[in-house]
């Protein structure tokens, strides 16, 4: 008998997926003023600033948030709810034509919607409060770590002059890496402040690039719509978003 030599066939094994390394984001950053001045300097909190990214966790909450921002009041009447009907439109046999019982009828002019949208949906999504406060941190983690996270001691004008506004907004834009602050880009910056301050909010009101919100307000899907993070009095702001976890 003929024996057929076998071959052994050499498996490269491929060496162990190395975990994807984080890098390290100094917290320490500085602080500015109205006017674009040096102002000291702080350590933000690694919980709330320095997160690595986490898509799936970003992409549920947003997408849960744009569910619950759903009316749900679009809706079509099916034959049930239209006018008409009531009377067999003509005879069943005899005249030629297909046989009908209602001008209700999906297939007719005027009739019923097969399949439409009905008010009666819901598209609201269960959020957990962790998850929502997570997602938050992580979206202001990123924009720390791209350096599109700008600190302001405080933000005041006399008035509510939207020229007040703009011209603090020249100042700022000279700060490294914030130049586009001045852009009329709807999505320029997101102005965080600690509570409502009316004088600020309607100085900035008629500059499109600007949006203000306070804390209480603050979320992924708002924080993660806009080019730059402006928070405003963070020896404020940022213990307040620490009482999110809590």
């Amino acid at each position: 008998m003929t024996t057929t030599a076998t071959k052994q066939k050499t498996i490269a094994r491929k060496a162990p997926l190395k975990k994807k390394e984080v890098v390290a984001v100094n917290l320490t950053t500085p602080i500015y003023n109205q006017k674009a001045a040096s102002a000291g300097s702080i350590t933000l909190p690694e919980k709330v600033f320095g997160l690595p990214w986490n898509a799936d966790l970003v992409h549920q909450v947003v997408v849960a948030m744009q569910a619950n921002k759903r009316a749900g009041t679009a809706h079509t009447k099916d034959r049930s709810e239209v006018s008409g009907g009531g009377k067999k439109p003509w005879k069943q046999k005899g005249t030629g034509r297909a046989r009908h019982g209602s001008n209700r009828s999906p297939i007719w002019v005027g009739g019923g919607v097969t399949f439409g949208p009905r008010n009666d949906k819901d598209y609201s999504q269960k959020i957990n409060k962790k998850m929502r406060v997570k997602a938050l941190f992580t979206v202001l983690s990123r924009k720390f770590a791209d350096e599109s996270v700008l600190l302001l001691d405080s933000i005041a004008f006399g008035a509510m002059k939207t020229k007040d506004a703009h011209a603090t907004l020249t100042m700022l834009a000279a700060i490294k890496g914030f130049e586009k602050l001045g852009s009329k880009k709807p999505t320029t910056a997101l102005v965080v402040l600690a509570e409502p301050n009316e004088v600020v909010e309607k100085s900035f009101a008629n500059l499109p690039g600007i949006t203000i919100a306070t804390v209480n307000g603050l979320n992924a899907l708002v924080a993660m719509s806009f080019n730059n993070v402006v928070v405003v009095d963070p020896s404020t702001v940022v213990p307040m978003l620490e009482a999110k976890l809590k």
